[in-house]
């Protein structure tokens, strides 16, 4: 099955409610995972792109995923809403 949506930081699937990072008022994040995501901020706001490529690859690879999943997951990276942004 293919996510519907990923975190738009660092490509993690977040269609399980489980798997979203929150909001200040505690709502679950439509945007962003636990991971990337706590309280309405970032959890490493001063995290570069190139810092979130080295540590999306090195955890899928953990998990045995595919080498053509993990290059797609990384070639999104810049697509990503928080990239986006940096780059603005």
């Amino acid at each position: 099955m293919i996510p519907t949506l990923i975190c738009q930081s660092c490509t993690m699937p977040i269609d399980n409610p489980a798997d979203r990072g929150t909001e200040k008022d505690g709502a679950l994040s439509a945007e962003f995972c636990k991971y990337c995501y706590k309280h309405g901020n970032l959890v490493e706001p001063d995290m570069t792109m190139e810092q979130m490529s080295t540590l999306v690859a090195t955890q899928m690879k953990k998990m045995n995923l595919p080498e053509p999943i993990i290059r797609l997951s990384l070639k999104k990276l810049p697509m990503l809403k928080r990239w986006q942004e940096v780059h603005v």
